[in-house]
Order: structure tokens, then sequence, then C-alpha cells
């Protein structure tokens, strides 16, 4: 059985640590599965239900929504900012949460992970991450998670695809996401 995952950036800058870690994914995904980057989450304008209307739902939100639609699961790859998630994430969140009850993440199986700076790797918005994607309906996976602290000094000289602790997480992370995405719906 094959998956498709969609893996969500949460930092804009085309050199982050995140997009490198999200890079890694990509490039490591196991067998079977194919982790997707989305492009193009500056261009979602910040939620508003006056502008999410069928007729004229903006072009960014609608791929956004068709891209996880279509997807089996869910990589959120998130940076921490000022103890939380960024809002650029927050937003795309939002968008796949409507309509309400029935929005493109809804049981979708979706997995948190990050570097960042400091000491704990991103966990606090790491939290944050896992419980808006929950509220809005999908399915987190909890039984692995990662967060790489350090990002600055750790990833200065090499990608995180070159250093072996990071990969042994990050595989598991996407074994267990697709395992996730790819188990019997239930009942």
């Amino acid at each position: 059985m094959s998956a498709r995952i969609v893996a969500l950036v949460g930092s804009l800058r085309a050199g982050s640590t995140n997009r490198q870690l999200a890079e890694a994914a990509v490039g490591i995904a196991p067998e079977g599965v194919t982790v997707e980057l989305f492009e193009g989450l500056a261009e979602v304008p910040f939620y508003n239900e006056d502008i999410d209307v069928e007729s004229s739902l903006p072009e960014a939100a609608a791929r956004l929504r068709a891209a996880v639609s279509d997807a089996a699961g869910l990589l959120l790859v998130v940076p921490e900012y000022n103890g939380t998630m960024p809002a650029v994430l927050k937003n795309a969140i939002d968008w796949l949460s409507r309509p309400y009850g029935s929005g493109a993440i809804k049981d979708k199986p979706v997995a948190v992970i990050g570097t960042a700076f400091g000491q704990y790797g991103g966990e606090w918005a790491q939290t944050e991450a896992r419980k808006a994607a929950g509220v809005a309906g999908g399915v987190v996976v909890e039984d692995v998670k990662l967060a790489i602290p350090g990002s600055l000094t750790r990833f200065a000289d090499t990608h995180p695809s070159e250093d072996a602790e990071v990969i042994t997480g990050l595989s598991a992370v996407l074994a267990s996401l697709a395992a996730a995405a790819t188990a019997p719906a239930k009942a």
C-alpha cells in the first residue's frame, strides 16, 4: 500500500533548519511512502470566513486544501517563535479545519516535528501545533516525537540529512505516520 504525506513547514525562510528537516524527510521516506513539501504557505491569506466562500475561494487556500485532502497524512514541521508555533502554520491549520466538521484535515493522521535554537528543540511550539491540529479534526500521532535542540549550532555546518541521530528519529516518525496513514479506517 502506498501513502502520500504532505509536509507543511512553519518557516518561510528558504534556508531554515526546519525546511532542511522537511527536505530530509522527503529524502528518507520509507518504501511506499512519498513525502511532498507543500510550497505556497506564504500566499495563503489569513483565515477569514468572509473570504472562505466556495465561489471565490482564494487560489492559495484552495491549493492547500486540495493537497491535504488528497494526502494520506500530514507532517507539520514546526519552528518555535516566541514560545509557540508561527502564525503561517496556525493559519494553514485554520484553513484546513474548514468547513467545520469536514475540513481537509479531518481524520488525517498528523505528526509534528521540528528543530529550534533553544535547549528543548521547540517542544512548546510542537505542543501547540499538536493541540491545534487535534482540535481542527486531525488525528495526532503521539507515539513518536522529534524535537531537535540547538538548531543554529547543530546544523551550522551540516544538513539534518547528514546527522545520524536526526535520521534515526525522523525515520521512526515517518514509519509511525505511514502506519497510521495506511491503517484501515475504523468503523
